[in-house]
């Protein structure tokens, strides 16, 4: 039997006509921004499928530049993205693919630049109710929908760093809920995605920014 959430019924507290098109976009660029290290200070948004043909009358484009700039999906300054990207000194601008056929109609890669230069390119689903799922970091498919409280290592593939992450995990007593590794190829980046249940993930970054094999995200 397949079961309806409350969630699904009533849907996200929002600002904007649509989960998908307005939720749904805050929160991709949200993730995205948390993924980011640095202060953004430009973005470019390539929308896809339905984002692309629709972004301005669902205020797609305010939405997605709103999470970047780390507005929740119910902030009112999401109306007003596009002034307070000015104000805070974010330069952005939009790009409608309406000619790539993506996996999903809601899908949005979001390319920034921060203020020392450094660049990463996220790509995001809006996969309906408010609700998303991020497929892409940097060239790499991943998959994670940010439902959990999520890991995201971005490390060399190599022997014994997905042990030595589990490891640190289980000495602060977190629960992992699941774990998948994403790779660039053998030997090359790769990403491991942990969604926790629950534990400290402080007291687990303390000891795990120890090695130089892996590099914490979020």
């Amino acid at each position: 039997m397949n079961f309806i959430s409350a969630f699904e019924v009533i849907g996200p507290n929002m600002v904007g006509p649509s989960s998908s098109h307005t939720a749904g976009a805050v929160s991709i660029g949200k993730m995205a921004r948390k993924l980011f290290k640095e202060k953004v200070t430009e973005v470019t948004f390539t929308l896809y499928g339905s984002f692309a043909r629709t972004y301005k009358g669902h205020g797609t484009d305010r939405a997605l530049l709103g999470g970047v700039l780390g507005f929740a999906t119910d902030d009112l300054r999401i109306r007003d993205a596009f002034a307070w990207a000015e104000k805070m000194g974010v330069k952005y601008q939009y790009i409608a693919d309406k000619e790539f056929v993506p996996d999903h109609p809601n899908t949005v890669d979001i390319q920034m630049t921060g203020e020392n230069g450094t660049k990463m390119q996220v790509q995001g689903q809006s996969i309906g109710g408010g609700k998303i799922k991020i497929t892409q970091i940097n060239g790499i498919n991943v998959e994670f929908t940010g439902e959990y409280s999520t890991l995201v290592v971005k490390q060399i593939d190599k022997p014994g760093v997905v042990t030595h992450i589990t490891q640190c995990l289980s000495n602060q007593n977190v629960n992992i809920a699941f774990m998948r590794l994403f790779r660039e190829g053998k030997g090359k980046t790769a990403f491991s995605v942990v969604d926790q249940m629950s534990g400290s993930r402080m007291r687990f970054w303390k000891r795990f920014d120890r090695t130089r094999m892996c590099r914490k995200y979020c």
